[in-house]
């Protein structure tokens, strides 16, 4: 079975006036429909770089992204744009909406874009995200955890089959931030999506252990992904 998203043998080396740093040294991931990868470390281990280059935004200097059958670096910059927006979806540690839009129109951005509004289909995702009763809001009147929740129904606006979400609990309080983790989650598990999450906050572990589905976790150290055994996970 082809995987959803995946890597092999990633590098990226930045060059600095002192030294060239070498940030991911032969970085391996699979991730597969239904599957939640958590990828640890804390911050300056690369985490964000290596999402960057899962996603398409940067171009590894060697070994090779795959979406599906898709290998990125076969494509060109146009062409690499036009897909990722139908094959994964983006959430940021800020939710990035924009203010003078209501949450529902914010959600029907990646359709507007593509020329292929659908309302009935972003009333739908808002209430997937627990927001229906909100659709109607701007941005100022939501809550950090209501945004970021806007923000994922953005993200599967196009429905990709995959989810990639950089520190997206970083900015919330504890109460938010586990809302917004337990959606991720749940979307992996029973929306059968990819997603790949990136943290340093590894308390979050408990939640993904309690929501079923299957988990995989891996630590981002000196540039090298390790998967971790974590008791409790499939």
């Amino acid at each position: 079975m082809t995987s959803v998203l995946a890597c092999e043998g990633v590098e990226r080396r930045f060059r600095t006036p002192a030294a060239v740093v070498e940030v991911l040294r032969g970085v391996d991931l699979r991730v597969d429909a239904g599957e939640l990868a958590v990828v640890l470390g804390p911050s300056g281990s690369g985490k964000t770089t290596l999402l960057h280059i899962l996603a398409g935004l940067d171009r590894p200097d060697a070994g090779e992204v795959w979406w599906g059958g898709t290998r990125l670096g076969a494509l060109s910059r146009s062409r690499l744009t036009a897909l990722r927006a139908r094959n994964v979806g983006l959430v940021f540690q800020q939710h990035y909406l924009l203010e003078d839009l209501t949450a529902l129109e914010n959600a029907l951005l990646p359709m507007r874009i593509v020329g292929e509004v659908d309302e009935r289909r972003g009333r739908e995702l808002l209430a997937l995200v627990g927001l229906s009763h909100r659709e109607g809001h701007l941005p100022a009147h939501l809550s950090g955890g209501e945004r970021q929740r806007a923000a994922v129904a953005r993200a599967l606006a196009l429905d990709p089959p995959c989810l990639i979400a950089d520190e997206p609990t970083g900015s919330l309080d504890r109460p938010r931030a586990l809302e917004v983790f337990r959606l991720l989650r749940d979307l992996a598990a029973v929306e059968g999506k990819a997603v790949v999450l990136v943290t340093h906050d590894e308390t979050l572990l408990g939640e993904a252990r309690d929501g079923g589905g299957r988990v995989s976790v891996y630590r981002l150290a000196d540039g090298v992904l390790v998967p971790e055994a974590v008791p409790g996970l499939t």
